[in-house]
């Protein structure tokens, strides 16, 4: 249903449309507040930038319908973080669910499957996304902490929950995906 593909500066207005969006910033804690020439700018470098793999989330028929990343890759500590971001219109549709199996499949397997061989991935959900944190449970990622108060939006506070999946747990994850 969805592919993956690097992240180039043809996907500058899909990445635009994506980021600026009002209820995907609240979601995942209001972006950064780049300007949509900074987010050009980004996206026509993002290939080559260290420590991170960035991918556009397609559908079979190429369009793009969000992003997805897998960043502060540490190869020492075997470990980083994923991040996923939905466009609007296409959310509740299973392209996010089948993004994050194919990173984690990406990032676990090791060097003999072309992979990262990564021992952890984890993410930080907002408390005001109870349907994300859901999402990423049901894929075997752990609830490890919460950090209170952490993201304010519209004169509000929220938690960011933290979650992590380990290799091990992966493997009996990703045997009930198919």
């Amino acid at each position: 249903m969805v592919t993956l593909r690097p992240i180039g500066a043809a996907d500058a207005e899909d990445l635009w449309i994506g980021v600026s969006d009002p209820e995907g910033r609240q979601q995942t804690g209001g972006g950064d507040g780049r300007t949509r020439e900074e987010i050009a700018e980004w996206a026509a470098g993002a290939a080559e930038l260290e420590g991170r793999y960035d991918w556009a989330m397609c559908t079979d028929g190429g369009l793009m319908v969000g992003a997805i990343a897998l960043e502060d890759v540490d190869p020492a500590s075997r470990r980083a973080e994923i991040r996923l971001l939905t466009n609007p219109g296409h959310r509740g549709r299973g392209y996010g669910r089948e993004a994050i199996m194919l990173v984690l499949t990406f990032a676990f397997v090791g060097p003999d499957g072309a992979g990262l061989g990564l021992h952890r991935v984890g993410l930080e959900v907002l408390s005001i996304n109870p349907r994300a944190a859901a999402l990423y449970q049901s894929l075997g990622f752990v609830v490890e902490g919460r950090i209170r108060e952490s993201y304010l939006d519209s004169g509000r506070y929220y938690d960011a929950i933290l979650m992590g999946v380990l290799e091990d747990e992966y493997a009996v994850a990703s045997a009930g995906w198919r």
